[in-house]
């Protein structure tokens, strides 16, 4: 169930990338941010009041702060964009992830327990780095503050998921959703008066369904606050990677768009590493029992 759960929020997260650019597509970057995290925090605000759940609770002050994290993985993203090629950042995140997953699970950092790498393990992490390399394209060359920054947001996704499966562990997984929104929205307000503009789409090109890629960002910060405890940091790294890679060719081929060949090798290799990982770990336990 949790690698389901894993797989599922890589399949959210995609969905909710293709809603978020056509919102950004018709209102800018920061302002097509403040609608999300408004659509965010209303939704899982009144969920919250709904079924009375407890929003604050008595947790280190770093705990409240995922919101904040998850701003800095957009920017981050926004500058890397157009300078080097998008699947090149989206490689460039997951080596991000990659390396602060490890860290996080050798030496349980941020609450996270500490687990050794085994042999399953091992293979999996040699099969995530021969998968982002094959993404990688010659962009990468072009400008070395878009790479440093697009690793610098694959570090801000696993901190902000980290943070905020802290809080949910003290709250509830929904609780952490709402104020991971509620944080973030002051945020990108003050971001988009300072250096952002207001675009007004023109009339007839914004469908409905473009403005709920909040409701997938409450959906997806509860898929993580749920597996972030269950699943090793490394695991959920690559395994919502392989949800969001295969969702995401094949939402460009029902769209009539031209899937990204190289994102597609990476993860049939990261898929393949985590499949012989996933068997190793089952045999493992079965001898054990």
């Amino acid at each position: 169930m949790d690698t389901i759960l894993s797989l599922l929020t890589g399949v959210v997260i995609a969905v909710m990338i293709l809603w978020n650019g056509q919102l950004t597509a018709g209102y800018g970057n920061y302002a097509a941010a403040v609608i999300i995290h408004v659509v965010g925090t209303t939704l899982s605000g009144v969920l919250c009041l709904a079924g009375r759940r407890k929003v604050f609770a008595k947790a280190p002050f770093w705990a409240y702060l995922g919101g904040a994290i998850g701003v800095l993985s957009t920017l981050f993203n926004n500058y890397a964009f157009g300078h080097i090629t998008m699947t090149s950042i989206v490689a460039l995140g997951l080596l991000g992830q990659t390396i602060t997953s490890v860290l996080l699970d050798r030496f349980g950092w941020l609450g996270a327990p500490k687990r050794r790498v085994d042999r399953s393990v091992a293979v999996a992490l040699i099969s995530a780095p021969v998968g982002i390399f094959l993404m990688l394209d010659g962009s990468v060359s072009q400008s070395i503050l878009a790479v440093l920054l697009s690793l610098g947001a694959g570090v801000t996704v696993v901190l902000s998921r980290m943070v905020n499966a802290r809080l949910a562990s003290e709250t509830s997984p929904l609780a952490g959703s709402f104020v991971n929104h509620l944080v973030g929205l002051p945020i990108c307000v003050v971001l988009l008066l300072l250096v952002g503009q207001w675009t007004t789409p023109a009339a007839g090109t914004m469908e409905p369904w473009m403005y709920c890629g909040g409701m997938l960002g409450v959906t997806t910060v509860l898929l993580f606050n749920i597996t972030v405890p269950r699943v090793s940091a490394f695991r959920l790294t690559l395994l919502s990677f392989v949800g969001q890679v295969f969702t995401g060719v094949a939402l460009d081929v029902a769209l009539g768009q031209t899937a990204s060949a190289a994102s597609f090798r990476g993860g049939l290799v990261i898929a393949a590493g985590l499949l012989v990982s996933q068997l190793l770990g089952a045999r493992k336990s079965n001898v054990k029992a």
